[in-house]
């Protein structure tokens, strides 16, 4: 999957992963996709309801091992 920006959200525990994302998000023009990189067992929570909340566009969830990527499109 095509992204145009990744944050490395490891090691970081709630509500930290999406208070990094909210930032880069920020940052990034309207339609550009943030793939964010967590390891935060609260995250595959959290990601959903931050986008809902944002109205920003969670694409796609793929979890490798502990990792799981979120793609996140912003509004």
């Amino acid at each position: 999957m095509d992204f145009n920006d990744t944050l490395d959200a490891m090691g970081t525990l709630c509500p930290m992963p999406v208070l990094k994302a909210r930032k880069r998000l920020q940052a990034m023009k309207s339609g550009q996709i943030l793939r964010v990189l967590a390891d935060d067992p609260a995250a595959i929570i959290d990601f959903p309801h931050f986008c809902t909340e944002q109205g920003h566009q969670l694409i796609r969830i793929i979890a490798l091992d502990n990792t799981k990527h979120f793609f996140i499109k912003k509004r």
